[in-house]
């Protein structure tokens, strides 16, 4: 038998088991993803509705298209309130308040008689124990003669005094709060006319001030029952419109009546129809899977990347929220202009964000997708669907080819300009007055476009660390020369930055012709040496005199030094948050390959047995994507063809298909994706762009003999010209 915690144990085993299950949090967050889009686009979705307030000018007439009789809520709710603040107050005594005021009273005289009867007290020593016992204050002459009267007498005052309290209590309505003073008043009145003694009369009346409390109090529960009562006793306020009946004309102020017959019309709903809410969510259901099967179809990699369908749900929900907070906006003094609020919807933000952080393709089908849902949001208007797509399709093709961050300003104001276009022009379509068109095409297109650059710009960076994408925009910011590392390069490692620059060009063209991201390789090979900054002149290239540092050091001392310029730039670039695939290329560009040369010849050494390859090869890993592979052989190559003696075409070829070669037999390729068709292509593409670089130049003349040629020649006339002017 299963105890509690046996149960509770299984449940979350069954939990656990199903949180780990890929198929389960992607099934969830579908769901999850239709919910909330499919509530963004139903929330205030009303096919004929009003936005109409109290106070605001009617745009146009309104007739009623039936006979209707309907209560006037706010108008009962009004009556009803009234009703309900002049019922009265139901009051409850409580009769223990009565007994601990008679106590009270009793209590105090019982002190009073006690120090009045003791006869070990003199005058002024009564006079003080009293003053410290009464709760109020008298005056010293009445303590006095108060001191030296009889027990007996504070008794009979006493119980006269509770009598009078008691009948003061026990009338029909008691001592409440709102009649406190007033008993009091009466009781004092009483006291007075008692004739007593001075001492005991201000005794009395002070005792009737600082003891006597209300015994009646409100009774909430009855008295809410009563008015609920007093309430429901009111008859509802029914209104009649009949069918043709004018509710509001044109321009005329609209008042709270003529609203309320609107609603009762529906016109002014507020739950939307069970039928509309289903067909969003069908609607957004066939959305989607059009979406997810064109991904499953043409882009497995983003389909077998969970979080880059997170990425793609999350703009989409980001984008339709503030859309729809955009329609919503109601210009009470320009009705008409509120209701053109949707051209401002900046559909062409999420084609942007989805073209730079994903894949232009897939940008050009979720905008489609986005402006048909914007039409449906905003009233089943098909104008503002084709301003959406006009918009955000000019928006995915204008961030296709960035080459800086600004690029994005540019491409709001095309955005903007499609917009301003694509409005005008279905404005003529409709025949919208040109007051209103040319105002409205101008100011809402351009702010679509605006807030499309603005939003994409603003939340990029957040995209791009979230879900850890490494952007085209991204990228290019870190390839300025003046970035702090590559600064640091060329100032202290030239020939390694030089190095890398050559390797960039070699990287992007072989990315390029076996279709990789060549803007990531380029950036990654400027980046994939920077950790040689720390030790500059341990690396050949940066030696400008002929002494060698390695040659007063151990082989496998050198080796350590070289090695541990992977590791040096990872660091470096971690410290500067490079993007990730650029911190993989660094890493990855060596892999595990030999430092032949420092391997070699530690062979030559003393006790060559002692020697191991794994200590002369680089930490890895092995390059796990084609661009970290491209840098990897583009590296190897430029560094064996600079050393290259007489560098013609048929060498150059051959030392480059050899380095590949001795890459692949290393297995230093196994773990990317390249084939042998593509190392074929990249070893191509290498020789193309060597060819370029050592290429054979025509040898110039020795342009000192050309002179004296000329000289010799020119020597007559110089000296013909030189005796014409002496004369």
């Amino acid at each position: 038998m299963l105890t509690l915690g046996g149960i509770k144990d299984k449940i979350l085993h069954i939990l656990s088991v199903l949180v780990k299950s890929r198929k389960v949090r992607r099934g969830v967050a579908a769901v999850l993803f239709l919910f909330l889009i499919s509530f963004i686009m139903a929330i205030e979705f009303f096919p004929e509705r009003t936005n109409l307030v109290v106070g605001q000018v009617s745009p146009k007439t309104y007739k009623a298209d039936k006979n209707l009789v309907f209560e006037d809520k706010q108008k009962t709710y009004d009556q009803r309130r009234v009703a309900a603040e002049k019922a009265e107050n139901v009051y409850a005594k409580d009769p223990q308040v009565s007994i601990a005021v008679q106590k009270d009273i009793s209590d105090l005289a019982d002190k009073v008689s006690g120090i009045q009867g003791e006869a070990g007290l003199d005058i002024a020593d009564k006079v003080a124990r009293l003053r410290a016992t009464l709760p109020f204050v008298m005056q010293e002459a009445i303590i006095v003669d108060l001191a030296g009267s009889s027990p007996g007498d504070t008794h009979l005052v006493e119980s006269s005094l509770n009598s009078m309290v008691v009948r003061s209590m026990e009338t029909q309505g008691g001592i409440t709060q709102d009649n406190l003073e007033q008993a009091k008043v009466l009781l004092n009145n009483q006291i007075s006319g008692m004739a007593l003694a001075k001492h005991y009369d201000e005794f009395a009346k002070g005792a009737v001030e600082r003891l006597l409390r209300p015994n009646t109090f409100i009774d909430y529960e009855k008295t809410k029952q009563q008015q609920e009562e007093a309430m429901a006793a009111v008859p509802p306020v029914m209104v009649m419109v009949k069918e043709g009946e004018k509710i509001i004309g044109e321009g005329e102020i609209v008042t709270e009546g003529q609203l309320a017959k609107l609603h009762a019309l529906g016109l002014t709903r507020e739950r939307l129809p069970l039928a509309s809410v289903i067909g969003i969510i069908l609607l957004v259901i066939l959305l989607m899977a059009i979406v997810l099967f064109y991904i499953y179809q043409q882009n497995k990699d983003i389909y077998d990347h969970a979080g880059h369908l997170y990425l793609l749900g999350m703009i989409v929900l980001l984008v339709l929220a503030v859309s729809k907070a955009i329609i919503t906006i109601n210009v009470s003094q320009r009705p008409e202009f509120s209701a053109m609020m949707g051209y401002m919807a900046p559909m062409a933000a999420a084609g942007m964000l989805i073209a730079i952080l994903l894949e232009s393709r897939l940008a050009a089908l979720v905008v489609a997708v986005m402006s048909l849902m914007l039409g449906i949001m905003a009233g089943n208007q098909l104008c503002f669907a084709i301003v959406g797509l006009v918009g955000g399709i000019t928006g995915v093709y204008s961030v296709s080819k960035l080459s800086q961050r600004s690029d994005l300003v540019v491409a709001g104001a095309y955005t903007s300009g499609a917009n301003v276009l694509t409005i005008f022009i279905l404005g003529l379509v409709n025949g919208t007055p040109m007051s209103l068109l040319i105002p409205s095409s101008l100011a809402l297109g351009a702010i679509s476009g605006i807030l499309s650059s603005i939003l994409t710009n603003g939340s990029l960076p957040f995209w791009e660390s979230t879900f850890r994408i490494t952007s085209a925009v991204r990228l290019l910011e870190i390839s300025n020369p003046n970035n702090i590392l590559l600064k640091r390069l060329l100032t202290e490692a030239p020939g390694t930055y030089h190095h890398s620059i050559i390797v960039g060009n070699l990287a992007e063209a072989a990315a390029d012709a076996v279709g990789g991201d060549a803007l990531l390789v380029r950036i990654g090979a400027y980046y994939h040496d920077i950790g040689k900054s720390k030790r500059p002149y341990f690396f050949i290239e940066n030696q400008v005199t002929c002494d060698n540092p390695h040659d007063k050091i151990t082989p496998s001392l050198s080796t350590l030094i070289l090695t541990s310029h992977v590791k040096d730039g990872v660091e470096m670039a971690r410290e500067h948050k490079l993007p990730q695939g650029v911190i993989d290329i660094i890493e990855q560009h060596h892999g595990t390959s030999l430092v032949s040369y420092f391997y070699h010849k530690a062979l030559e050494s003393d006790r060559p047995e002692t020697v191991t390859e794994d200590e002369y090869r680089y930490e890895g890993p092995k390059p796990q994507t084609r661009e970290a592979a491209i840098v990897m052989l583009s590296d190897s190559v430029e560094a064996a063809v600079r050393s290259l003696q007489n560098p013609t075409p048929g060498r150059v070829e051959g030392l480059v298909r050899k380095i590949i070669k001795d890459r692949l037999n290393d297995g230093q390729l196994e773990e990317c994706d390249l084939t042998f068709k593509d190392l074929n292509v990249i070893a191509n593409s290498f020789v193309r762009v060597l060819s370029g670089i050592f290429h054979n130049r025509v040898e110039y003349p020795d342009m000192s003999q050309e002179i004296e040629r000329r000289q010799k020649r020119a020597g007559p006339r110089k000296q013909l010209t030189g005796k014409g002017s002496g004369g």
